[in-house]
C-alpha cells in the first residue's frame, strides 16, 4: 500500500486485500470473510472510502477507489519529503506568562496548542486548551499564575527534527492521537521549537499530491 501504510490498521490493509482480490464485495461478505460484525467495519469502511482508497456504489459493493489506481508519484513524494519542508511557525509563548494571558492568546492566535520557551528561546514544554481549562474552572485566582505551572515539560512530549520524514511525523501523531508536534533543533544555546508539524499540514499536503498526482 506504499505510503498509505501509515494510517491504515491491520484490519483496514486486510480489507483492502479482500477487496483487491474479490471486488466489487458488499459490507456484509467483507464481515463474514474477517469474522466480524458488520457494524464493527463501518468506520473502518468509511475512512477508506474517505481516503479515497475505496468505492462503492448501492446494490454493487466495495471496490478499489481512485486514489489507490492513482499514480504512485505522489506517495512516492510524501516518503522523501522532509519535516523542515511542511512545517509551520509555532505560536510560543514565554514560561513566564500567566494561565490567563495563555488563554488569551490561544483565541486571538486561534490555535490549539501553545509551545512554551525560556526567555533564551529555549524550548520548555506545551500547554493546551485542557490543561488551560483544568486550572482556571472555579478558580479565580489560578489564571494569575505562570504557564511553566501547568504544562507539558519537555522531554516528557513528543517531538520531530527537521530533517525527520513526514510520513514519521505522521506516525507519531496517530500513534499518539496528537494535533500537532514541535520540531525541535539542537542549537548552541540549547534545544530550540524551530517549528511545528499539525494535522492540518498533513491534510494539505496529502491533498496538494495527490492533486499534482491526477
Amino acid at each position: 500500500m506504499g505510503g498509505w501504510d501509515i494510517e491504515l490498521s491491520a484490519r483496514q490493509l486486510e480489507i483492502m486485500d479482500i477487496v483487491k482480490q474479490h471486488a466489487p464485495i458488499i459490507g456484509e461478505q467483507l464481515a463474514e470473510m474477517l469474522g466480524v460484525s458488520r457494524p464493527t467495519l463501518r468506520s473502518d469502511l468509511s475512512l477508506l472510502v474517505m481516503l479515497g482508497l475505496l468505492d462503492a456504489k448501492p446494490k454493487v459493493g466495495y471496490f478499489l477507489g481512485t486514489a489507490y489506481r492513482q499514480d504512485n508519484a505522489a506517495l512516492q513524494s510524501l516518503k522523501t519529503m522532509k519535516v523542515r519542508e511542511v512545517q509551520g511557525s509555532p505560536v510560543s509563548i514565554a514560561d513566564t506568562l500567566s494561565v490567563h494571558d495563555a488563554v488569551i492568546t490561544l483565541f486571538m492566535e486561534n490555535a490549539n496548542t501553545l509551545l512554551v520557551v525560556s526567555e533564551h528561546k529555549q524550548f520548555l514544554g506545551i500547554v493546551t486548551p485542557k490543561d488551560l481549562l483544568k486550572v482556571t474552572l472555579g478558580n479565580s485566582t489560578a489564571a494569575t499564575i505562570p504557564v511553566s505551572m501547568v504544562m507539558t515539560r519537555y522531554p516528557n512530549i513528543v517531538t520531530v527534527q527537521p530533517d525527520d520524514p513526514v510520513t514519521e511525523a505522521v506516525r507519531k501523531m496517530i500513534a499518539h492521537q496528537l494535533d500537532c508536534l514541535p520540531v525541535l533543533e539542537e542549537t548552541e544555546s540549547g534545544t530550540e521549537a524551530v517549528g511545528w508539524v499539525t494535522k492540518t499540514n498533513v491534510v494539505h499536503l496529502l491533498k496538494d499530491l495527490v492533486t499534482a498526482a491526477e
